[in-house]
């Protein structure tokens, strides 16, 4: 009976011990992925003089100046960009969510023919493409250049978002779908009013992994589009960073405080091209857990 208690009171510290662990090492990770968040806040309301002379961590700001997001939001590309990438976001969430729906409710069902040939033909194209250069060929024969709709097409369903969704319509009961099409119904009616209905959680997930990679989405833009005034946000804020010039956000400065205000100029476009998909997100995060393990594990 002794050797039991000791054995219990053993196994009991090592599992505070290995909670304690757990906990160090989570809120270092913690501190390790916020700080630069934190550091990007900081120097954006920082004073450009003091943020030049300045080296090092930062944890606070130094001194306090909003004049870099008054220029930000004073720079027409900023908010022209964020129109575009708006329009982009609407367009997109429409299209890729109705069609990652469609796939997978198809894929869903037990009684589709060649469904697992033409689910690994599918499957397939997660890991071979046909390059970068006959995809940019393929959107200028589609005559998709130039336009934010080559944006949207050619990226309307992800593979990976599709199996999510599929192995989530699957675990909802196929005798759902059965007394439905005794009363009638077709598969739309039953895609829209009970598969849909039932799986709100997943798709709070699907939405949240095409909007993050819409809204941040820079490359193709930058590649098929050359008119500035379409440009989306994310190409607007690499072109500041990369090429380092705010000389279009710092009229009306003088010559000495121009590179000062440049410094807190790139901080503050970083953060108002960020915050909004940090907004969004505390809304899906009730949902996020839960509808990935409903997506990842059949019942």
């Amino acid at each position: 009976m002794a050797e039991i208690q000791r054995r219990q009171i053993k196994e009991s510290f090592g599992s505070r011990a290995f909670d304690v662990v757990n906990i160090i090492i989570l809120a270092l990770l913690s501190l390790v992925c916020l700080y630069p968040v934190w550091y990007v806040l900081v120097a954006s309301v920082s004073d450009g003089n003091l943020l030049m002379q300045h080296t090092g961590g930062l944890l606070k700001p130094l001194g306090f100046s909003l004049g870099a997001y008054k220029k930000v939001f004073q720079n027409p590309m900023i908010m022209q960009g964020y129109l575009n990438t708006l329009k982009i976001l609407a367009m997109s969430m429409v299209v890729q969510l109705a069609m990652t729906a469609i796939g997978a409710y198809f894929f869903s069902r037990s009684n589709v023919m060649f469904k697992r040939p033409l689910m690994i033909l599918i499957t397939i194209t997660m890991f071979i493409n046909g390059g970068m250069i006959p995809f940019y060929q393929t959107l200028q024969d589609l005559r998709l250049l130039e336009t934010h709709l080559g944006l949207v097409i050619p990226f309307a369903i992800s593979t990976y978002n599709m199996i999510i969704l599929r192995t989530s319509f699957e675990s909802i009961p196929e005798s759902l779908s059965e007394a439905a099409r005794i009363d009638g119904a077709g598969h739309f009616t039953i895609l829209f009013k009970i598969i849909l209905p039932l799986s709100k959680s997943i798709l709070a997930v699907m939405a949240l992994y095409y909007g993050v990679g819409t809204w941040n989405g820079w490359f193709w833009g930058s590649t098929i589009l050359t008119d500035r005034t379409m440009y989306p946000l994310q190409v607007v804020l690499r072109e500041i960073i990369m090429s380092n010039d705010t000389t279009s956000m710092t009229g009306g400065i003088s010559a000495g405080d121009v590179e000062a205000i440049g410094a807190t100029i790139r901080y503050a476009t970083i953060i108002v091209a960020t915050v909004p998909i940090l907004c969004v997100y505390p809304f899906l995060q009730k949902y996020f857990t839960k509808g990935v393990m409903v997506g990842a594990v059949k019942e």
